[in-house]
């Protein structure tokens, strides 16, 4: 009898600090909703993971109707005759709420890419336990290359658990060509990343001297026998965020690292700035005499060389090119200046494309994303269309993956990086800070129709 006392108040116990499972989701779809933040009256704090999960353990509002105001840079509660965006919920231990929210935006949020604790909140709740863990806290803007029938992916500085700057000479992981079977939510991205001995992600591109390395321009480029090589453009970085020297570098595939190829400039007085280089994100072009290209920009192609490894380490080679300066918006006919984004062929469009982040837009500063079209790589660019906004916080350097999707597709994805660095001083995201998110954008919604010239 003492035992079967003891054994009922053991599962009360456990039921009354079991937490209550939230799922947010997007109305119309009932797709997952990761970065929605339910925040309560007392300012706790609660954000979704990547299957739009929150697990509520407040002991304090259990069984008791709580009202969370909903932030979703992009996806939105119901507004109250006060203004406020929520809703007031019981939680309950152990039970599971759902809640809907509104996409304002058009790019749909597939979820997050990097960082740790992508399903920390499931996890909680005793689900997705076989999710794990990379080692990575966050990380930098992305680079991608296919290469030797992967896909090659490199971060910039990169967060661990034991110190805020723990990798600052790049790191880098591979997956298949086209890793994704679905692209809906919740996005379960599975990294292989490259490691040391002991089995942790470790840099990739230790240039000498002091400070970050950061490689850009990935590309893998074919030499005269045909052999493909590896090949990026690195910088030097001292504080604060100062270039002082920048070079070429190529992936050896035994050491499965980076070389030093060339310096191409250190700073000095007599050369004080960086000159031109196969910078930023590569497309390739083959020209009416079926002479291939490699383009490079950041978003809009300032630079191309002959489309091969021998063509790349010859800087007599390389076109210095003039990109447009600013594109026109559909939503009010102003110019919108881009200032990082990456451009590539889409076949469902049969039109060059592009996400880029606008350069001091509104409402964020370094937050707004648009899409415009050309039927040239060089341009001229069309209209654009704001595709993804944020509440004072900041996503740069976005990158397009053609490569996730069939040629014909209608569904472009990219990702880009999610930092409260150059916001107005926003609270930091738990989790998601300094981590890449991936959205979709679908080309027939009609949303996207100013920007298509037919």
């Amino acid at each position: 009898m003492a035992g079967s006392l003891l054994l009922c108040a053991v599962a009360v116990a456990t039921a009354a600090g079991d937490p209550c499972r939230i799922e947010v989701v997007e109305a119309g779809t009932g797709w997952p909703v990761p970065l929605v933040e339910l925040r309560t009256v007392n300012q706790v704090r609660f954000v979704t993971d990547n299957a739009g999960v929150i697990a509520f353990d407040l002991p304090e509002f259990m069984g008791r109707e709580t009202w969370f105001d909903v932030h979703g840079h992009g996806y939105e509660a119901p507004k109250d005759g006060f203004g406020f965006h929520g809703f007031r919920l019981t939680p309950e231990p152990g039970k599971t709420l759902k809640v809907e929210v509104r996409r304002t935006i058009v790019a749909k949020r597939l979820g997050r890419l990097t960082g740790a604790g992508l399903f920390s909140e499931c996890q909680k709740l005793g689900k997705d336990l076989d999710w794990k863990e990379s080692g990575i806290v966050g990380c930098d803007s992305v680079q991608n290359a296919v290469h030797r029938g992967k896909l090659f992916w490199a971060w910039g500085d990169t967060l661990v658990a034991r110190y805020p700057l723990g990798i600052y000479d790049m790191t880098s992981a591979t997956t298949p060509v086209r890793p994704l079977a679905s692209f809906e939510p919740p996005l379960r991205l599975k990294l292989d990343y490259f490691t040391d001995d002991a089995g942790t992600p470790r840099g990739v591109a230790k240039m000498p001297g002091p400070g970050p390395t950061w490689v850009s321009g990935y590309v893998s480029l074919p030499d005269q026998s045909g052999t493909p090589h590896l090949c990026g453009t690195y910088i030097k970085v001292k504080p604060p965020l100062e270039a002082y020297q920048s070079g070429l570098c190529v992936w050896n595939d035994d050491t499965s690292a980076f070389e030093l190829r060339r310096v191409l400039w250190t700073k000095s007085e007599a050369s004080p700035k960086q000159p031109p280089s196969p910078d930023g994100h590569p497309a390739f072009f083959k020209d009416a005499d079926g002479r291939a290209w490699v383009y490079f920009g950041n978003p809009l192609p300032t630079l191309r060389c002959p489309a091969t490894f021998e063509a790349w380490q010859d800087s007599s080679t390389w076109e210095v090119l003039k990109p447009q300066e600013s594109l026109t918006s559909a939503a009010d006919g102003k110019p919108v200046k881009p200032h990082s984004g990456s451009v590539a062929w889409n076949g469902f469009r049969k039109r060059w494309v592009t996400v880029f982040m606008e350069s001091f837009g509104k409402p964020s500063a370094f937050g707004e994303l648009w899409y415009a079209e050309s039927e040239a790589l060089t341009g001229p660019w069309g209209t654009a269309v704001k595709v993804l906004t944020h509440d004072n916080y900041t996503f740069y350097n976005p990158r397009l993956h053609p490569e996730f999707t069939p040629a014909e597709s209608p569904v472009l994805i990219f990702e880009g990086s999610y930092t409260k660095e150059f916001a107005d001083r926003p609270p930091p995201t738990p989790r998601y800070e300094y981590t890449q998110l991936l959205y979709r954008l679908d080309l027939d919604d009609p949303a996207l129709r100013q920007a298509q010239s037919r």
